[in-house]
C-alpha cells in the first residue's frame, strides 16, 4: 500500500479521546501491529499489555512478548492521568524513585477506541509511536485497514507499521 500524501495526513487530528473509562481500559490487550521502537526490537509477537489499578489511582502496566529467540521478555511500569482529556495519559518504566522527573514520563495518547472496549489505537504527539491493541490476539483485516487508514489521516507514517499478530 502506498504512503499517505501530506495533503491528506491531517484530515483527522492527532488528539486523545475525549471519553475514556479507565476501569473499562483495564485488563489485557493484545498488540496487533506497532511503530517500530527501540524497546520493542527483541519483540517478534504474543504481544500483550495488561493494565491494573493500583492503590494510588495509577495504573499498573504489564508488557510482554515472545522474543527473537523464542523466550518471553516482560517489563513493569505505571500509568497516570493528565490534566488533559481522558485519554491522555503519561506512562513511565523508570524506576520509582525518578518519578518526579518529568522526562521519565512519556505521552500514550489513546487516539481511537471501540465503543465496547474491544479495540484501540494508541499514538503519541509526536507520532513517534503507535499502537493496534485489541481485547482478542487476532483482528479482521477489515477492522485493522480502517484503523491504519485512520492513522495515517492522523499523520502517522503506517508504511512502517510492524504487524505482529494474525489478520483475518
Amino acid at each position: 500500500m502506498l504512503g499517505v500524501s501530506a495533503a491528506h495526513a491531517q484530515s483527522l487530528a492527532n488528539e486523545p479521546v475525549k471519553q475514556l473509562d479507565l476501569k473499562r481500559y483495564l485488563g489485557v490487550w493484545h498488540e496487533i501491529a506497532h511503530l517500530p521502537m527501540f524497546f520493542q526490537r527483541q519483540c517478534v509477537d504474543h504481544i500483550t499489555a495488561t493494565y491494573s489499578e493500583l492503590p494510588d489511582g495509577q495504573v499498573r502496566v504489564h508488557n510482554a512478548c515472545r522474543t527473537k529467540g523464542g523466550g518471553m521478555d516482560a517489563s513493569d511500569g505505571v500509568a497516570r492521568t493528565t490534566r488533559g482529556p481522558a485519554g491522555a495519559l503519561e506512562v513511565r518504566f523508570a524506576p520509582a524513585w525518578l518519578a518526579w522527573l518529568p522526562w521519565v514520563w512519556a505521552d500514550y495518547w489513546v487516539v481511537e477506541l471501540d465503543p465496547g472496549y474491544r479495540w484501540a489505537v494508541v499514538g503519541s504527539p509526536s507520532r513517534r509511536y503507535l499502537w493496534v491493541l485489541s481485547r482478542e490476539p487476532d483482528m479482521s483485516r477489515t477492522q485493522f485497514e480502517a484503523l491504519r487508514r485512520h492513522a495515517a489521516e492522523r499523520g502517522y507514517d503506517v508504511d512502517k507499521l510492524v504487524i505482529t499478530a494474525p489478520l483475518n
